[in-house]
């Protein structure tokens, strides 16, 4: 494995992996900027993209956006619905000019069935999502409310491109049920096997090969130790390898959390580009809102508000964590509107990135002093252009995005490394991102100087602290995600009871 490695950095397939990683350095994009946090439904907290692991799915890239973070499961009683008044778009730049050649855009649209009950000879309307029955399917009965979505996809310029329809495989419409969110074992009493009715064969034009497709909540795949991190780091762990299983001595702040996924699985000759040979995708998700909102002093459940004027871009996400703790406070806004191709305004936070210096200001008197090349060219690289060798595609504007090198064969989960490239696994991030890697540790090993330790775009002199296996202490593997499509796993239920039992009466002896 080590000679993989090796051989993968001397062709500079590493070389950048610093920066790719850099940028994301502590957690994932959960409450990342001040304006976004008014309108959690359309915060992006996740963007993974990877070549589909699933036996017999190796011709597929997955793309999973994940939206609206810190789900309690017990939420009710409207829970996490999405917002029909946003539009949630995944985008594909497959020739390397920081803009999207494909688009995949999400519209949602919820309906009331306002059920009622005879209450002393009147009809009146239930306050539930759940009309009294247990449910097992697509828009059952027992249903309140039913969320369903459409989607599109445009080919060149996300707003004047050519727009055609998704439409299902097995019947030809256009229009897709959303599974209602895990509100409990009495509500939904198979919620696997009800979330599993809701994975779509589709249709996308253009493309010959019939992809899949589940939107819905899952559980949050991403680790991190979330509260001491942003206490100034105030990991109470052992951060350093050098103290016996650091890797899994801190909590999982997100152990306990759901969150809502839009999953496409498509074929890889479908999203890159026709009649080229460069195989490297970039890939982003992003979510925009009406320009102007007129609020109705008179509300009722259809006309709260009316929504008008251009789409509005206020969430944006590829690499994880590029807002939340390389971007400045006062332009994280500005991020979240922006676009790839205008990515230079921004290039300063990559130079010369202020991570290293609070986490030398926090612990320099421990060792852990930060890298002084600067400018950081070594993180430029990956973080602006992909690495070559890797991820990085035949022409390229340099732009912040995720990339993938969808000729890069998938490795089979149980086979993963969670430390992604740098643990020797090319499948991994930052080529691309997996559910299960690490880029929390991957992340803070790099940004303080690990590939200055072997000569890759900086000397081991540049990084006094870059042999240091760095942790936040919250440990990813194998059980934190599936072996297939969706890849995500069961969201927790709002109520864990099961025929008047609970968990913990169960494991009692």
């Amino acid at each position: 494995m080590q000679t993989i490695v090796k051989h993968a950095m001397r062709a500079a397939v590493i070389g950048a992996i610093a920066s790719a990683f850099a940028p994301a350095a502590m957690a994932s994009s959960h409450r990342e900027a001040p304006f976004v946090t008014q309108s959690p439904k359309v915060d992006g907290t996740d963007f993974y993209m990877f070549r589909s692991y699933e036996s017999g799915r190796a011709n597929f890239v997955t793309l999973i956006a994940n939206y609206i973070p810190l789900q309690d499961a017990y939420g009710g009683p409207n829970y996490f619905a999405m917002d029909p008044n946003a539009l949630y778009e995944i985008h594909i730049d497959n020739n390397g000019d920081a803009k999207e050649d494909l688009t995949f855009q999400f519209r949602f649209t919820n309906t009331n069935k306002d059920t009622k009950l005879t209450v002393g000879g009147k009809q009146v309307s239930i306050p539930l999502v759940i009309n009294g029955g247990a449910i097992a399917g697509p828009n059952a009965a027992g249903a309140n409310v039913r969320e369903t979505y459409s989607v599109n996809v445009v080919r060149g310029d996300r707003r004047t491109g050519a727009k055609a329809a998704v439409t299902n495989a097995a019947d030809g419409t256009s229009t897709f049920d959303k599974p209602l969110d895990n509100i409990g074992n009495k509500s939904i009493p198979n919620y696997a096997a009800y979330a599993a009715a809701h994975v779509y064969s589709v249709n996308i034009p253009g493309c010959s090969t019939p992809a899949r497709m589940f939107v819905g909540q899952r559980k949050d795949p991403f680790v991190v130790n979330l509260g001491e991190t942003f206490d100034l780091v105030n990991i109470k762990a052992p951060a350093t390898e050098f103290s016996a299983n650091a890797e899994k001595a801190a909590r999982d702040d997100l152990a306990d959390k759901n969150v809502t996924s839009i999953e496409i699985e498509v074929a890889a000759s479908c999203l890159t580009a026709a009649g080229s040979s460069d195989p490297v995708i970039g890939g982003w998700t992003t979510a925009s809102v009406r320009q102007a909102r007129l609020l109705n002093p008179t509300p009722n459940t259809s006309t709260a508000s009316k929504e008008g004027g251009a789409w509005t871009q206020v969430s944006r996400l590829g690499m994880p964590l590029v807002n939340e703790v390389v971007i400045g406070l006062k332009d994280k806004d500005t991020f979240n509107s922006s676009k790839p191709s205008g990515d230079a305004q921004f290039a300063t936070y990559v130079t010369n990135p202020t991570l290293p210096a609070l986490i030398e200001i926090l612990y320099g008197s421990a060792g852990a002093k930060a890298p002084t090349n600067f400018p950081r060219n070594d993180l430029v690289a990956a973080f602006l252009t992909g690495v070559k060798g890797l991820n990085q595609p035949a022409t390229v504007v340099a732009s912040e995005m995720l990339r993938l090198n969808t000729s890069t064969p998938a490795v089979a989960m149980g086979a993963q490394n969670r430390l992604g490239v740098i643990g020797g696994d090319n499948a991994g991030f930052p080529n691309g991102r997996r559910p299960g890697d690490d880029v929390v540790d991957i992340a803070l090993r790099v940004v303080m100087g690990k590939l200055c330790t072997i000569n890759l775009g900086c000397a081991p002199a540049d990084a006094p602290a870059g042999g240091l296996h760095f942790t936040d202490g919250a440990y990813l593997d194998d059980s934190y995600f599936t072996a297939a499509f969706p890849y995500l796993k069961t969201p927790i239920a709002g109520s864990p009871q099961t025929s008047g039992v609970t968990s913990a009466a169960r494991s009692k002896p």
